[in-house]
């Protein structure tokens, strides 16, 4: 079998195992890597080092001036995982195959940023991970495969970045050999849904915790922020102090009251009046326990 020229664009955990299974197949060969701009990871570029690869990231990969650069590669395809800038079609276009992309979020739902943070905002049953040609929109190309991974109440961030680390690998590989093969059977997106979903970016701000949310809604806002992320904020008399874990208390009763009071203390956790009834806090930093009474804002 003739190899398979491949320009990679890449950043991050995902793309560290991603180029492992690439690099084990004698019929895949990577061109180069170009990494994010703003902060190049030093993880990709020891990798090339170690296999003589080139490596470079640039401000502007849609420049005449990367143009350029990348033809005498005369790749076959670009791959993208993690990487931050939209491909437009002069360039996608230079590749004969083209450019495929791996997005964790299953399309044509939660397109753009932090979709894994959505989710569990969003008390989703399941997550997906794609991987879609690129065209000129944001997560928009056809379908080259999909799969889906259920999510459970003891899941979060931390646990669905795990599956995603390890799944997207693998099925950006099966989706590099399907066009290897030149047998993609794509999907197109509009056929699965018109319209589809975005997610936007989260900012500075974001993290802050509303009380006066139902009880179910607290628990999803703090599991889908927890650490790795950076943990949902609230504060006590002033103090800003982080939640990295609740959980919901069976059987709880539902009343009205202040959200956010602080209304039981055990040992090594306390339980928060919610908008319908309470939560547990079982993980947090930036107080000693709070007293009953005590009011978070």
């Amino acid at each position: 079998m003739k190899k398979l020229k491949i320009g990679y664009f890449a950043d991050g955990l995902w793309s560290h195992e991603a180029l492992k299974k690439i690099l084990s197949d004698d019929t895949l060969d990577i061109k180069f890597v170009c990494a994010r701009n703003d902060n190049p990871d030093e993880i990709l570029k020891s990798a090339t080092q170690k296999y003589k690869i080139d490596f470079f990231s640039h401000p502007r990969i849609n420049s005449l001036d990367f143009f350029n650069l990348v033809i005498p590669y005369e790749c076959d395809l670009f791959v993208s995982m993690s990487f931050n800038q939209i491909f437009k079609r002069k360039l996608i276009d230079l590749a004969p195959l083209k450019a495929i992309n791996c997005h964790a979020g299953k399309l044509p739902f939660y397109r753009g940023r932090n979709v894994l943070n959505w989710v569990l905002i969003n008390d989703e049953s399941e997550f997906g991970i794609t991987v879609h040609f690129i065209d000129e929109g944001i997560d928009t190309g056809d379908i080259i495969l999909q799969k889906t991974f259920e999510i459970h109440d003891t899941d979060d961030y931390s646990t669905l970045l795990e599956t995603a680390y390890r799944e997207c690998s693998s099925i950006l590989y099966e989706s590099i050999k399907l066009v290897q093969l030149g047998n993609p059977h794509t999907r197109k997106q509009a056929d699965l849904d018109p319209i589809g979903s975005y997610c936007t970016v989260r900012i500075h701000g974001d993290e802050n915790l509303d009380w006066n949310l139902p009880s179910r809604q607290v628990f999803n806002f703090v599991r889908a922020i927890c650490d790795p992320g950076p943990q949902a904020r609230t504060y006590l008399y002033g103090k800003e102090v982080k939640i990295n874990k609740v959980e919901l208390l069976a059987n709880a009763t539902n009343y009205k009251g202040i959200a956010g009071s602080i209304i039981g203390v055990e040992p090594e956790a306390f339980i928060v009046k919610t908008l319908d009834s309470l939560v547990r806090v079982t993980q947090w930093t930036g107080c000693a326990l709070p007293k009953i009474g005590d009011r978070f804002k």
